[in-house]
């Protein structure tokens, strides 16, 4: 890719340059998402007939079970099997320049120069979930490329990190021994987005007790037949071990969700929380453009007066917002 096409805003010619491999091109498309430019619609709809067919696979779990580790393994058993593979991992926020922490070419260097794998750290920019706000949009770029499955790594943040499951096809959520993360799943609802578990660091003592724990319950879950019912798998990611366990497991979800046509349901949903957050994030640009103005002040005095309520000001707003 020429220089100037790096800083390009010429839409279709850097869909055909990421489509033919060109990382640049996927970058320059992913930094213009991930800023919120307003070439945004226009590279949807470039993107569009390009994407639907990658499958999405998200990891999550709490800081220090060996995301990353697992995640560059995944990568390289991905890799045997013939894949093309693009990888979005989320990273906290720098305070003072808003951008990731880690970097990718820190995180996974193994893979750094190989052609079939795209590797994209985003920042959360303070967006709780354990994703970036732009994820959506970054994994349709990834999609568009050519990817054939895309991991989407989420922030170290513990309980909170439930998004990923309105994100992905199959969710993984990583477990060690030791960190008491078996108690934490049932409170933080974990359990219910969990597709496949999966304990790592497993030449830790405690291993057998938190699968155990793991086990029992699933087993308390409620599921309707046929329904599917989390895989457990043991690895130590950092020796590679257990990573084939994992990719079957995910495999084997896959072909579940194919065969119940949940992968379409789920699909829809997500599609549902894009459109959903499209829209919202529309609203909230007018209403910016309405609180530097004088409706919203003029409202809030009536209604801090007592002179109107709050629902009928919000009414009026809404009103505001149509025209």
């Amino acid at each position: 890719m020429s220089p100037s096409l790096r800083r390009s805003r010429d839409v279709p010619a850097l869909v055909d340059a990421a489509r033919a491999g060109d990382p640049r091109a996927v970058a320059r498309l992913i930094t213009l998402v991930e800023s919120g430019d307003e070439l945004l619609p226009e590279i949807a709809v470039a993107l569009t007939p390009h994407t639907g067919t990658a499958q999405v696979v998200g990891l999550t779990g709490s800081p220090g079970v060996g995301k990353s580790t697992t995640t560059n393994e995944l990568v390289r058993a991905l890799r045997r099997g013939g894949h093309r593979v693009g990888v979005l991992a989320v990273d906290p926020s720098s305070p003072f320049t808003g951008g990731a922490i880690l970097g990718d070419r820190v995180r996974m260097q193994d893979h750094a120069t190989d052609p079939g794998v795209y590797i994209r750290s985003m920042s959360s920019r303070g967006h709780l979930g354990g994703l970036a706000a732009a994820a959506p949009q970054a994994v349709r770029v990834l999609e568009g490329a050519g990817c054939d499955v895309v991991l989407v790594e989420t922030v170290g943040v513990g309980q909170a990190e439930v998004e990923i499951a309105s994100l992905a096809d199959t969710t993984v959520v990583l477990l060690a021994p030791g960190m008491g993360d078996a108690i934490q799943a049932v409170k933080a609802g974990i359990l219910e987005i969990a597709d496949v578990f999966v304990v790592n660091k497993a030449d830790r003592d405690g291993v057998d007790a938190t699968i155990r724990d793991i086990q029992g319950m699933i087993a308390l879950g409620e599921r309707a037949p046929g329904q599917w019912r989390p895989q457990v798998v043991r690895s130590v990611a950092s020796r590679g071990e257990g990573i084939d366990d994992i990719a079957a497991a995910i495999d084997k979800h896959r072909r579940w969700l194919d065969d119940h046509g949940e992968l379409r349901r789920r699909r829809e949903a997500r599609a549902a929380a894009e459109v959903e957050a499209i829209v919202l994030g529309v609203l909230r640009t007018r209403m910016a453009a309405l609180r530097d103005g004088t409706a919203l002040g003029t409202l809030a005095t009536k209604v801090a007066d007592g002179s109107m309520d709050p629902y009928a000001a919000a009414r009026q707003l809404l009103g505001e917002i149509e025209h």
